[in-house]
């Protein structure tokens, strides 16, 4: 039996020392596929760079190795906005900053090495091991430690028509394809000259991603006549947000906002949307700063981002208020941030007087029930709130308890700082939209706001770093799309069986 530690011959002329660096550079180069890049094309060349220096090296150590150096210099680089966070109290928490980053990378980069690990161990076809494992490793992710499906390899094609596949296969779904391309190409490449067939068979495969992504692009609804909704960007970077010489300058401007005639003699807003965490006092002291911001709204529907205390727990909110300016509901936001807005095992951080980032009280947030959806009337319709970060989980949107008519999406992105994290959060947002066929509209306090249709078209938006509001109809629901249907169910069905096929023991007789 060969000691599966040592490389393959295939493996030789690749020097041992040039194998991590190289693969690290690959990870960057698949990050550039993500926003604010969008280079969805270099982010395929990193793909099939990946698959290459597996199918060179699957064994092992060496296949451990390559596949965390390639999560490194992806999560590395796609996530680089993960520091800044830390350096808005710089003087409190900037000495995190670069163990963030590092940790972040090198952990989610272990999802990938396991894949890769788990790849090698294929009794056949690893090739075919590497698509299943890695994107169950994706999958994992989105899970595990109550999850991080940021940057998943199917977000390359946000920017081209290949992502309304998530329509159709969800993101994780989008995945698997996008490997089994990667693949192909890269069995296109052995040592010596060009292999034709796969080749020839990747670039069908790719050929036909576009091709479906554009037949499952829908024209642009008609939405004459349809409730206008005001959405409001107040732009407070996060440093002087909560200063109290600030405060009542961002409030009213934000009270400005809600009260400005429509521009261009356009129709008075339905609805009005402030972004995360916008009124600057608890829930139970708000009573006048509410009754404020629907004196202004002139008799539309307000959503306004707010924290709130109940038995001494606090929790990150989003308020309802009708046409009267009476409060009609609450949504607390049931998906948080591990160490930015609760602390995991506080008690041990809190010794050393280390809190969440966003949290305005010791321990953090408390969690919310649940996703739930709100009733805005005949005319707006249902909406599903989603507060920040839950917007990057799938499985957050399908689990509300019933299908609404829109999506609504309140975040504060100051926090991401102004380069990659707030475009990324975005594009995530319209991903959300294209897999349920449901518009969204979207408060974020720096930006990027934005109206988005549900086939992920954004039909109007604030640039990033500017103060503003938009007003624009909301578009109707678009399609009952088959992910929001059956989720990841199909996929998962396949990744088990098909693992059950290739993933076995050695079969030690015939080595």
């Amino acid at each position: 039996m060969p000691d599966i530690r040592s490389a393959p011959a295939a493996s030789q002329p690749l020097a041992r020392w040039a194998r991590l660096p190289l693969a690290v550079g690959t990870g960057v180069l698949m990050g550039l596929g993500n926003a604010p890049y969008d280079l969805w094309y270099l982010g395929l060349f990193g793909v099939i760079g990946a698959a290459w220096l597996f199918m060179a090296a699957p064994r092992g150590l060496y296949a451990v190795g390559t596949g965390w150096a390639v999560g490194l210099g992806y999560f590395g680089f796609s996530l680089g906005w993960i520091v800044e966070p830390f350096f808005v109290d710089a003087a409190a928490t900037g000495w995190m900053a670069p163990f963030a980053l590092v940790g972040m990378g090198g952990g989610l980069a272990l999802f990938w090495a396991l894949a890769f690990w788990l790849a090698g161990h294929a009794r056949r076809r690893p090739r075919l091991a590497l698509v299943l494992c890695w994107t169950g490793a994706e999958f994992a992710r989105a899970y595990v430690f109550t999850g991080f499906p940021w940057a998943l390899v199917s977000y390359i094609w946000a920017p081209v028509a290949p992502i309304q596949l998530v329509a159709l296969v969800g993101p994780h779904g989008l995945t698997l394809l996008t490997l089994t391309v990667a693949t192909m190409f890269a069995a296109a490449i052995p040592r010596h000259g060009l292999r034709l067939l796969p080749a020839l068979l990747g670039t069908t495969s790719l050929l036909l991603m576009f091709g479906g992504g554009h037949l499952m692009t829908p024209p642009l609804q008609d939405i004459a006549g349809r409730p206008v909704a005001r959405v409001i960007q107040p732009n407070a970077p996060q440093h002087e947000k909560w200063d109290p010489l600030k405060i009542p300058v961002f409030f009213d401007r934000q009270i400005r906002m809600t009260g400005a005639p429509p521009k261009d003699d356009g129709a008075l807003p339905d609805l009005v949307i402030w972004p995360e965490t916008s009124v600057p006092m608890l829930l139970h002291r708000a009573a006048d700063a509410l009754g404020a911001i629907s004196l202004e709204a002139g008799g539309a529907q307000v959503v306004v981002g707010i924290q709130r205390e109940e038995g001494g727990n606090y929790y990150n909110s989003l308020v309802h208020m009708d046409e009267t300016g009476d409060i009609r509901d609450v949504y607390d936001k049931h998906h948080l941030v591990p160490f930015g807005e609760y602390m995991p095992a506080e008690h041990l951080w809190t010794r050393w007087n280390i809190l969440g980032l966003a949290s305005r009280a010791e321990g953090g947030y408390s969690a919310g029930p649940g996703p739930y959806v709100m009733d805005l009337g005949a005319d707006l319709g249902k909406a599903l709130p989603l507060i920040c970060y839950e917007a990057v989980f799938p499985q957050d949107v399908r689990g509300a308890p019933e299908r609404p008519d829109f999506l609504m999406q309140i975040t504060n992105d100051a926090w991401f700082g102004e380069w990659s994290g707030p475009y990324q959060h975005l594009a995530q947002a319209r991903i959300r939209a294209i897999e349920q066929g449901l518009p969204m509209l979207r408060s974020a306090n720096t930006g990027v706001s934005a109206v988005i249709d549900g086939a992920g078209r954004i039909l109007a938006m604030l640039p990033m770093g500017e103060a503003g509001f938009l007003d624009a109809p909301l578009p109707p629901p678009l399609r009952v799309t088959p992910y929001s249907r059956f989720g990841d169910l199909p996929l998962l069905a396949l990744l088990f069986l098909s693992l059950l096929v290739f993933i076995r023991p050695r079969d030690t007789k015939a080595d």
